[in-house]
């Protein structure tokens, strides 16, 4: 029924008058099901086994604290001082276990009494949780990329340097480099570092630590493969490899001591790969490390001719201009199968922009570097924890492809935020017990339903 236009103008003869109280209202109901989820995999056990004896001074728990700033990066908060825009949501204050929330300082002085052990300890319990999912999905092979990113910082910032930092290269920065599982969408491990470090720098060392710790929660069974870009083309990152006896697929720089312009110009046959890629498969000498390399070189036709994106001096076709790619591998796949692998590595990026701008991995609370590495674990945590829910909750399967990425289509926070966790509420008091009201929303109750049922078959 076409309903008439009169029906539907609505009337604003003046303002609102605004009026401040104390009232039982929430603006994120979400917290609720998450407060729920955090309980079925017992997350204040995982913390305090994982501390152990490591002691944190303060009024708060250690538990208390690591659940307010989860949540408060949950809700949206990208600073340590929003925690006072929160301070009377009961559902927050209900997700921390607390009465009151402490203040901006107070949270300050607890992140700086973290040491590279309390660090260390936060790592561990990442990698526990997000091992503990790939189990949960019985995964046979995990797919890890490994690559860093640059997190502009303030000039009085501990260990924040001048270096390779590519849009503010005067601006001191920290360079942590992570280990993406391209199953999930979650980050295995980080680990926070001055910015005037190569991605490469001590890479085999964090490489090794990744696999051990992984190897360790889940078993024999499960096998690695990594994915490296060219900065990561290195002797020890090759060695240990190896050693380790994982896949790897790495892109080879297109530097001159290589002498791949030359093993270019030389090849006559080029294969198809699909109308714009063709390939080649050789090998080439790396002397200076005493290593010969199997390559696939891959070109792609261009149809632009400006300079981004465009090596002009590598070729030069009589028949149009071309972008080149090199990548070494020891997998046993074809080009073919090898290039979908390496395109697969781009999902990656999302997972970082994810965190950055949406869990606030790239904000420096404090002074102190070893505040700022908890800070980014908590922001890890935070993003692992609510991927998995998603995935034991109501993300959907995704079909399986080629570049081995997410088995499942997963929200964004922004979009989990709009639809189901930054939603207005009021607890209210019925009949002795506490019952959270929201607006009857059709598809709102449908979702807090659907989720509300899947917890509670977890439970």
């Amino acid at each position: 029924m076409r309903l008439g236009k009169r029906s539907l103008q609505a009337r604003v003869n003046g303002e609102i008058k605004i009026e401040f109280g104390a009232q039982s209202l929430t603006s994120y109901s979400g917290l609720e099901l998450l407060d729920r989820f955090l309980r079925t995999i017992d997350l204040d056990g995982r913390v305090r086994r994982t501390f152990g004896k490591l002691r944190f001074c303060g009024d708060y728990s250690l538990t208390s604290m690591v659940r307010l700033l989860v949540g408060l990066l949950w809700v949206g908060g990208r600073r340590l001082s929003h925690v006072e825009y929160v301070r009377r949501d009961p559902l927050l204050c209900r997700l921390a276990r607390l009465r009151l929330l402490p203040h901006e300082r107070t949270l300050s002085r607890w992140l700086k009494q973290f040491r590279y052990k309390s660090v260390r300890a936060f790592a561990e319990l990442n990698t526990q949780l997000v091992s503990e999912t790939l189990r949960g999905l019985r995964c046979r092979r995990v797919t890890l990329d490994v690559d860093g990113s640059v997190i502009s910082t303030g000039l009085q910032v501990a260990w924040a340097k001048r270096g390779y930092n590519p849009h503010h290269r005067k601006v001191p920065s920290y360079y942590p480099i992570l280990a993406h599982v391209a199953q999930t969408g979650q980050i295995l491990a980080v680990k926070n570092r001055p910015g005037n470090v190569h991605d490469s720098r001590r890479a085999e060392s964090f490489i090794h630590d990744v696999l051990r710790q992984a190897r360790e929660a889940l078993g024999a069974a499960v096998s690695f493969e990594f994915r490296l870009d060219c900065a990561f083309f290195q002797r020890p990152v090759l060695e240990e490899l190896s050693r380790r006896g994982v896949e790897y697929a790495l892109k080879v720089p297109m530097v001159p001591w290589l002498g791949l312009r030359a093993v270019v110009q030389q090849c006559r046959l080029w294969r198809t790969l699909d109308r714009e890629i063709c390939y080649f498969e050789t090998t080439i000498p790396v002397d200076c490390w005493a290593l010969e390399l199997p390559v696939v070189v891959y070109r792609r036709r261009v149809a632009h001719k400006t300079r981004k994106n465009f090596q002009l001096d590598l070729f030069h076709p009589d028949d149009g201009h071309y972008e080149y790619s090199v990548v070494t591998s020891n997998k046993k796949v074809s080009a073919v199968a090898l290039w979908h692998f390496m395109a697969g590595r781009g999902a990656q990026e999302k997972t970082i922009a994810e965190l950055k701008d949406g869990f606030a991995f790239d904000s420096v609370p404090t002074n102190h570097y070893s505040a700022n590495s908890a800070w980014l674990q908590i922001s890890v945590l935070a993003m692992n924890l609510l991927r998995r829910f998603q995935m034991e909750t109501s993300a959907q399967a995704r079909p399986r492809t080629r570049k081995r990425t997410f088995l499942y289509v997963l929200e964004s926070i922004k979009t989990a935020r709009f639809k189901w966790l930054n939603v207005a509420g009021r607890l209210v008091g019925t009949d002795g017990t506490r019952t959270l009201r929201l607006s009857d929303i059709t598809a709102v109750r449908k979702r807090y339903e659907t989720l509300e049922r899947v917890l509670a078959q977890a439970a």
